[in-house]
């Protein structure tokens, strides 16, 4: 029986990608007490980066903003991972920290991030409410466009 938060994906025709591997020496996420933290997710869909590029040059506004919701898809993803495939056990949706691939004067880090505040809202309701930075970067692997990271608050695995 699908829980709470796939019901409100499945309203929303949401359908989370599989989780990416660690390209490198890394954990996809890493539990802590009650926490989950997700390393960085980049818009990857089907193995390859989408919107990639500076935002302000090669990338609009509009697109990164698809490009960081794509992030949020698969931070997600990493969580219910994390969570043994239940997204009831999120709690809450702690921070997320949003890295803007742009020129040099681009200004609008925050709309950018966004399309991933938004997303965690808009899945998790009030929990997915967070904290958050939202910086500019001269590059990103594979020349990304954007690339999110998160902090989880989750509930112990049922006994």
């Amino acid at each position: 029986m699908p829980g709470e938060i796939e019901e409100r994906l499945a309203a929303n025709s949401i359908q989370l990608p599989i989780p990416a591997s660690p390209v490198a020496n890394y954990r996809p996420f890493i539990i802590s007490s009650n926490s989950v933290y997700v390393s960085g997710q980049l818009p990857m869909v089907d193995g390859n980066v989408k919107y990639p590029g500076r935002v302000g040059e090669t990338v609009t506004v509009e697109d990164g903003t698809a490009a960081a919701r794509l992030c949020g898809f698969n931070l997600i993803a990493q969580v219910k991972a994390a969570c043994g495939g239940d997204l009831d056990r999120v709690r809450r949706c702690v921070r997320l920290g949003g890295f803007v691939n742009s020129v040099p004067d681009f200004l609008a880090h925050p709309a950018v991030v966004d399309g991933a505040s938004n997303l965690m809202v808009e899945v998790f309701g009030e929990k997915g409410a967070h904290a958050r930075f939202a910086v500019g970067v001269n590059s990103l692997p594979y020349s990304a466009s954007v690339e999110v990271d998160g902090i989880f608050e989750i509930d112990p695995p049922p006994a």
